[in-house]
């Protein structure tokens, strides 16, 4: 089982590290937020499709609706189903982003950074304030586990893995955080250029 886990881990971090996040490097110097997903195949873990943030183009293109845009872009014939997919988000998605993973039909989500990251490592804000004053969840406490679907932090899953199985996850935790610190940096010096409304 948790050699299972650790491959599992180790394949969400590669696709986050090496599909999201040069896409978010180039999404980032547009003016975008930091947010990204990808869309991996559950049978061998091959990525579907991978996408980034695009706000500057409409406010609702957040990283998980770009993802699923460009996932039913896909001719059908050639696209999975929802249910036979592995879901991951950079971010732990917003209430905009929760409901259209649900009404898509993906019955899972992954995520790295967790609501309380995005808003004080990333001084982004909106998830945890939209929740509550729209819908009244304190703390970003919604069900992760429900009817539609289930929400796992990869992070908390690699932290569950026993020490001397996970020390090149470890590494490629430190990594994918100083990479997304940079693009955050980024972000934050030109976020007022942007044009996006909760920038």
């Amino acid at each position: 089982m948790e050699t299972s886990q650790i491959i599992f881990c180790s394949k969400l971090l590669s696709v986050i590290e090496d599909y999201i996040i040069p896409l978010t490097k180039i999404g980032v110097k547009k003016g975008n937020k930091i947010f990204g997903a990808a869309i991996l195949k559950k049978t061998d873990l091959s990525i579907v499709v991978a996408d980034t943030n695009s706000e500057i183009q409409n406010p609702l293109f957040h990283g998980e609706i770009s993802t699923i845009n460009s996932f039913f872009k896909l001719p059908k014939e050639e696209r999975p189903k929802p249910e036979d997919c592995v879901f991951i988000s950079t971010h732990e998605p917003c209430s905009l982003c929760l409901s259209a993973i649900t009404w898509a039909n993906f019955d899972n989500f992954y995520y790295y950074f967790g609501y309380q990251d995005t808003k004080d490592t990333f001084h982004i804000p909106h998830d945890l304030n939209i929740l509550k004053e729209v819908f009244k969840i304190d703390n970003g406490q919604y069900a992760r586990k429900n009817k539609f679907w289930e929400s796992k932090s990869v992070v908390n899953m690699v932290n569950e893995l026993s020490d001397d199985s996970i020390l090149d996850l470890r590494e490629q935790i430190n990594r994918i955080n100083k990479k997304y610190t940079k693009l955050s940096e980024i972000y934050q010096k030109q976020k007022g250029l942007s044009g996006i409304p909760l920038s």
